[in-house]
């Protein structure tokens, strides 16, 4: 297990790839209403970030470029407001493409299976990465 600022970074488990990602900021979410501009810098970091995270959890599927893969992603927010599932997911888009140039396989050859978890103590997004059935 490895820790990337302050984040737990699971390895394989009998085929199966976990991350967890932090919970993205408030601006990100398409509710805020807030000008593009002013979330790019955001987003940007919150891609970078992604990104280190899925690198030092060693996914990397170039070999599954072709077939594709199933993202499993599980929200855990920080509190338990109601929040709409397609919200949270286009708050973590920058996120999953950071993940989609770290794994080596286009988020267009993903398929998506998104939950809700949970409320967490600073929220989370675990990520679990398994090659397409």
């Amino acid at each position: 297990m490895a820790k990337v600022k302050g984040w737990m970074v699971t390895f394989e488990i009998g085929g199966l790839r976990m991350i967890k990602l932090p919970w993205p900021d408030k601006s990100m979410h398409p509710n805020s209403r807030k000008h593009r501009m002013a979330v790019a810098p955001v987003r940007k970091k919150y891609r970078s970030d992604c990104a280190w995270i899925a690198k030092c959890g060693g996914l990397h599927f170039p070999h599954m470029a072709d077939v594709g893969l199933h993202v499993k992603i599980t929200f855990h927010p920080p509190d338990r407001r109601k929040r709409d599932l397609d919200g949270m997911l286009s708050a973590i888009k920058s996120g999953l493409d950071g993940i989609a140039d770290v794994i080596g396989v286009d988020d267009s050859m993903w398929g998506l299976t998104i939950l809700r978890g949970d409320a967490a103590k600073g929220g989370c997004v675990l990520i679990e990465v398994v090659p397409k059935p």
